[in-house]
């Protein structure tokens, strides 16, 4: 309960202090695409947690997979097909990301 409301704390106060930066940018700056390092930084941050949430997941789908045909080599065939179509969803949803980001890089 206590870690919860540490990263609440931080995240609020995170917000109050890139506020404050955003709210001091001077109009030239603005003026002249001054958000395009941001939407870099986005593109960059999004497909490493992207890259980084997939590749757990799918080492704890494929390690699940693999304890379940080593306990039960007959059910191969029932567990190997749906870990498949998991593996496959949670690759599209990395992909998803990556085109995201793409589209935020040619945009700025």
């Amino acid at each position: 309960m206590k870690k919860q409301w540490v990263v609440s704390a931080f995240a609020f106060l995170a917000v109050f202090v890139f506020a404050s930066v955003a709210m001091a940018a001077d109009k030239a700056a603005a003026a002249s695409g001054g958000w395009q390092w941001a939407a870099m930084l986005a593109a960059g941050l999004g497909i490493g947690i992207a890259a980084f949430g997939g590749a757990l997941g799918q080492g704890r789908i494929g390690a699940a997979a693999l304890e379940g045909i080593a306990r039960n080599p007959s059910a191969q065939q029932k567990i190997f097909n749906p870990m498949i179509i998991a593996l496959a969803l949670i690759e599209s949803l990395v992909i998803f990301t990556f085109l995201i980001c793409i589209f935020l890089v040619f945009k700025a």
